[in-house]
């Protein structure tokens, strides 16, 4: 349980009248606002709201000490840094209220917003991923010299997130310029930091780390200005991680509907003592800095801009509804311009294909960031990246520790900080450790706030090699359903090549699908040059009258040996190539054409992107159908590694036997 004394306890040091006036004010602001809030939410004029009164003087202390062009990432009780970086009221208000001068454009609330203008990331509501992207951020101050530091906010209670060891690791382990705060106020929600966790401060969490601790009045803004000035500077100059732990205390409920029932009275007591507002003010009229006239001149002032901003925010009317739009600004704009295969050639399996385009990636986009597993001397598990150490450095070739969301968390921080970045799972299956980076993070950014997520995720996939059912699964169909993802998934050389590369010129995430078992077991001869295909068109692989087949990856092979072997079926095979943007218009057409279709997929039956796809193909080319739209899948079980069981859980055999079926319907 937290103890204090009272009351909050100030050096005035060297500090100038100036600096004093500036975090007066700085403090005073949202404390005013916050009081004003409380009372909309009473009358019904803003939905919800998080507040932060009693923790004011972190906010504003970090924000104060921090330089303008530097990041920092706050979270739903970091009122301070947004109105201490000088956001305007009014659009903080349509921000609030769902209105198109916010930050989001009614498409997220309170603080769950970034803006470049002002060098601020928000937070999602997960808690814990924004470590990560504090990571990446700081990565690429790190890799340019800029010499700027990163801040980070944590509570207490997210800490207990696994982003939280994994980011504060990483950052660690690579040396990056990050102070990680923690607001400790006592609680997460109403629990207790005692049933959170059993150390007695956050500071002896640092040492498990290997960084430096330190711990600071939470209330004090004074000193906590002090003591992130000095811990900034000093980072900038020797870049690495410092965990600050912020004593605090949370003066009202986890939201205001949540109560303080849970909390005890005397607590209230003890810190209703430490105000950071009042016992600042009371400082500086003892200094001498303050006047009762000049408080009030302020705080009128601040009380005009907050209703002068009230008023332009609620005159402001609601976004239109306008379909169209919100489906154009899932992703960031992007115009490929194509650039056709030279005459230049060698035969490539699909391994040496996807290596060439990464190594002719890195030369042509100098801030591209690789980051994986092993992926540096190893070059990695399948050895994809072999030699791009001796070519492109360790900085820019980075094997990562074993924190796949973290990994993903400073991707995605690359990208905000204006460079690329490619992370490799290791094996696909690995990349359920890193789920809420990819589907709340890198797909909803651009929806969200605007800003582009240019990362590329690469997944090793797919059965067949006896792997079992951590290193076997197809897990496409887990991302196909999120808005805001591109999918790729070649079958062959030459498209995996193409396709990569237009995925590290597209600015929007995009998860790269690799099978396995066609690493070395398929070539072709394919331009040695830079090269890009577009998403969104499929590959007619074989033509032909009776049906259409429909498949990617593995599966376009499969149905090859079957036709191969079925002469007598005259086929149209459909490679998709992309899954997400889906090319149906080569699918319809097809299937106007023929009147029956199957659609093949590795993953599991149920649940797959087959589903999709026949329910599209139904709704859309029903009256051309001669037969049922048909699919075929794995078994509805995990990935045996048994060789044998292995062969009956994938659909290849009972794949010939429908098509055959469809043949003669």
């Amino acid at each position: 349980m937290i103890t204090a004394e009272a009351p909050v306890r100030y050096e005035r040091k060297k500090h100038k009248d100036d600096t004093l006036l500036t975090l007066y004010k700085n403090i005073l602001k949202p404390r005013l606002i916050e009081e004003k809030m409380l009372i909309l939410l009473r009358q019904g004029r803003i939905a919800k709201w998080f507040s932060g009164i009693g923790q004011e003087a972190i906010s504003v202390g970090v924000a104060t000490a921090f330089e303008q062009d530097e990041y920092i990432l706050p979270m739903h009780r970091n009122l301070g840094v947004f109105t201490t970086r000088g956001i305007p009221l009014h659009r903080l208000f349509s921000q609030f209220t769902g209105k198109l001068s916010g930050f989001t454009s009614g498409r997220d609330r309170s603080f769950h917003f970034g803006t470049q203008e002002y060098k601020i990331v928000g937070m999602i509501s997960h808690l814990g991923p924004q470590m990560g992207v504090a990571d990446g951020i700081a990565l690429a101050n790190k890799l340019r010299s800029d010499k700027k530091a990163v801040a980070v906010f944590s509570g207490d209670g997210g800490s207990s997130e696994g982003d939280f060891h994994e980011s504060i690791n990483v950052a660690a382990v690579w040396n990056l310029p990050v102070i990680f705060i923690i607001e400790n106020n006592g609680y997460g929600l109403s629990t207790p930091s005692n049933e959170q966790f059993r150390c007695k401060q956050f500071i002896d969490k640092a040492i498990g780390y290997g960084i430096e601790g330190v711990q600071v009045d939470g209330n004090n803004v004074l000193k906590v200005y002090e003591t992130v000035k000095k811990i900034a500077e000093d980072i900038r100059e020797n870049p690495r991680p410092v965990l600050l732990e912020c004593i605090t205390f949370r003066m009202r409920g986890h939201e205001e509907a949540s109560g303080t029932k849970y909390v005890p009275k005397e607590l209230f007591e003890v810190w209703g003592k430490k105000d950071p507002v009042n016992n600042f003010e009371r400082f500086l009229l003892e200094e001498g800095v303050l006047t009762e006239d000049l408080i009030e001149n302020i705080r009128n002032g601040i009380k005009h801009d907050i209703d002068t901003g009230l008023e332009q925010t609620f005159a402001e009317p609601m976004p239109e509804v306008n379909t169209a739009k919100e489906l154009k600004e899932m992703y960031a704009p992007f115009q490929l311009n194509e650039t056709k295969p030279s005459s230049k050639t060698s035969s490539k399996r699909l391994i040496d294909a996807i290596s060439d385009g990464m190594r002719l990636a890195m030369r042509k986009h100098k801030n591209l960031v690789l980051m994986g597993q092993d992926i540096a001397e190893y070059g990695g598990v399948f050895k994809i990246t072999d030699g791009f150490v001796e070519e492109f450095g360790k900085e820019r070739v980075r094997n990562t520790p074993l924190c796949e969301s973290a990994i993903l968390g400073s991707g995605f921080g690359l990208s905000i900080n204006g460079m690329k970045a490619m992370v490799e799972m290791q094996f696909a299956d690995f990349v359920s450790e890193g789920m809420t980076q990819i589907v709340n993070n890198l797909a909803k950014s651009h929806y969200r706030w605007s800003q582009c997520a240019d990362v590329v995720v690469r997944m090793p996939t797919g059965a067949g090699v006896a792997a079992g059912p951590f290193h076997s699964q197809s897990n496409e169909a887990w991302f196909f359903k999120t808005p805001g993802l591109k999918i790729v998934y070649p079958a062959f050389p030459s498209d995996a090549k193409g396709l990569l590369l237009t995925a590290f010129e597209d600015p929007n995430p995009v998860m790269f699908f690799e099978h396995k078992g066609l690493y070395r077991s398929i070539t072709e001869d394919i331009s040695d040059d830079y090269y890009t295909i577009p998403f969104g068109q499929a590959r007619l692989v074989k033509e032909g009258t009776d049906l259409t087949i429909v498949s990617y990856g593995l599966g376009v092979h499969w149905a090859l040996e079957a036709l191969t072997e079925n002469t007598e079926i005259s086929a149209d095979l459909i490679d998709l190539r992309t899954l997400a943007p889906l090319d149906t218009e080569t699918i319809y057409t097809s299937v106007k054409k023929t009147g029956r279709v199957i659609v093949l997929h590795e993953d599991t039956l149920t649940g797959g992107i087959g589903g999709e796809i026949a329910s599209l193909i139904t709704e859309n080319c029903f009256e051309y159908l001669d037969a049922p739209v048909m699919r075929e899948g794995s078994l509805d079980t995990p990935v045996p590694m048994n060789a044998d069981l292995e062969v009956n859980f994938l659909p290849k055999e009972r794949f010939k036997q429908k098509l055959r079926k469809l043949q003669s319907y």
